[in-house]
């Protein structure tokens, strides 16, 4: 999987928020991450330049740059203090004219709302764990054990914990209700596949590409209200989650289930209109595979799975954000016509 695109004098502006309520060693940590990915891509042959967002006026801040003059590497995942911020970062962007890499606001957005993403893959034959959408906290019509429970909106596993894992229509109900009820958010019913999964990263446009899986391993886990990603999981260091869920990469799938996680995973990836890059959570069940989220905008952190799955590819962090900024380049009106008359 090489990359063949050459920097060339491109001009690539970073941006990445930058939460002032952090403490002083996570700031520390952020800024470090970048300067090592500025310092990597600078090395490539590109110009540099770094933008912390760090509240709501960051596109006064962007008005100091020419978007005909750069390419945007968006490594923002939203607006510090504004939840479910990261579509807005894009939408200011387009309304500005930038380029920049990843998915539209228009996706972003969508995929924060699982009835509607559900709804879309159900039309597109992609397989997808049973579901159904409460707005209420009766549990009405759903005899599938065991279940689970996740809000309809957001991201990041939020409020997904192990009791969001229900084994009777008393921990469903409950569950439900505490969604609907304390949250104040509708609650989606999902059949739970108490089986394999996998995080499948894929990048590309129009020619798309699967990265190699990373399988979450539940071995550790017993019982099955524990045997999933939790919000835990991905964001407390210490938590029984997330110091006993481990991943493998690459997954010891055979060649022919590869074949069948690509093929869904793409349809997925199409289906809601990823662009550049995103990751596929899916889990494997007698032989199926199924959709359970799709994120156009995962963390590409160095030690995130995508960054891992690339590197074990054999492309550095750097090798990575280069593709990535190839794929935006070439929608760019000075960059793109550069690239096509380097082909010819």
């Amino acid at each position: 999987m090489a990359v063949s695109f050459s920097p060339a004098e491109m001009n690539v502006l970073v941006l990445y928020d930058l939460n002032p309520d952090w403490t002083p060693s996570e700031k520390e940590e952020v800024t470090q991450a970048h300067c090592r990915l500025s310092g990597a891509l600078s090395s490539a042959g590109f110009s540099i330049d770094l933008l912390p967002v760090i509240d709501q006026h960051f596109p006064q801040r962007l008005s100091s740059y020419d978007s005909r003059d750069c390419v945007l590497f968006n490594w923002c995942d939203g607006i510090p203090g504004l939840h479910h911020s990261e579509y807005l970062v894009v939408r200011h962007l387009e309304q500005l004219g930038f380029v920049f890499t990843g998915s539209g606001s228009a996706t972003l957005a969508l995929s924060y709302d699982k009835h509607r993403v559900k709804q879309i893959l159900d039309r597109n034959a992609v397989p997808t764990p049973h579901w159904k959408l409460y707005t209420s906290s009766k549990a009405n019509g759903w005899h599938e054990f065991p279940a689970i429970v996740k809000p309809a909106v957001g991201h990041c596993s939020e409020w997904l914990t192990s009791e969001s894992v229900a084994m009777n229509e008393k921990e469903l109900h409950d569950r439900i209700a505490y969604l609907v009820d304390e949250v104040g958010l509708p609650a989606l019913v999902e059949d739970f596949i108490d089986g394999r999964e996998f995080h499948v990263s894929l990048w590309g446009n129009g020619r798309v590409e699967m990265l190699p899986p990373a399988e979450m391993d539940f071995s550790a886990f017993s019982d099955v209200h524990d045997r999933l990603c939790t919000y835990d999981a991905k964001f407390i260091p210490g938590s029984v989650h997330y110091e006993n869920i481990r991943t493998v990469l690459p997954s010891t799938l055979n060649d022919s289930e590869l074949a069948e996680l690509e093929r869904v995973c793409m349809a997925a990836y199409k289906a809601i209109g990823c662009r550049d890059y995103g990751r596929i959570d899916v889990r494997l069940r007698d032989g199926a595979f199924y959709v359970l989220d799709i994120n156009p905008n995962p963390d590409i952190s160095e030690d995130a799975s995508m960054a891992s799955a690339a590197e074990h590819a054999g492309l550095s962090h750097g090798d990575m954000a280069t593709y990535l900024i190839s794929l935006a380049a070439k929608r760019h009106p000075v960059f793109g016509k550069k690239m096509r008359s380097d082909v010819h």
